[in-house]
């Protein structure tokens, strides 16, 4: 069985969500939000630092499609990272998961937790990134089984 965690990513225009499993990859929990100040660099860099602290052995990375299943612009430029991700971790597997609503459903658990709005700036993409993440293991689950 591989102990290697996995990590979920939601790209975003100007932040970029992150959640990881713990190290038996049962649960899944938020880690942080970056600022990509419209550098990749710096998501790479805060990535490269994330992947010293944690033994990863898959990163997942929501794909935006579009509510009919089609690739969105915003895929595309997402297709454009993911190619940097493999490049410059070509020993982690690299994976997409649909990512249709989960930016929704983490408005809705955020209202749901009444989280001010100046915070849910903050904290949104690294809700998604969660669900993005739980999303692909039950995928791996139901494979199993």
């Amino acid at each position: 069985m591989n102990n290697k965690r996995i990590l979920g990513i939601d790209y975003g225009d100007s932040r970029v969500g992150i959640a990881i499993t713990d190290p038996l990859n049962i649960t899944v929990q938020g880690l942080e939000t970056i600022e990509r100040k419209k550098s990749d660099k710096i998501v790479l860099k805060r990535l490269d630092e994330i992947l010293c602290q944690y033994e990863v052995g898959t990163i997942v990375v929501g794909m935006p499609l579009n509510m009919n299943g089609t690739k969105s612009e915003r895929a595309e430029i997402t297709e454009g990272f993911i190619h940097k991700l493999k490049c410059k971790y070509n020993k982690i597997k690299i994976e997409t998961m649909d990512e249709r609503l989960t930016t929704v459903e983490a408005h809705k658990t955020m209202n749901l937790l009444e989280i001010n709005k100046n915070k849910k700036r903050t904290i949104v993409d690294t809700i998604s990134a969660e669900y993005i993440l739980e999303a692909y293991m039950n995928k791996l689950k139901n494979s199993v089984l």
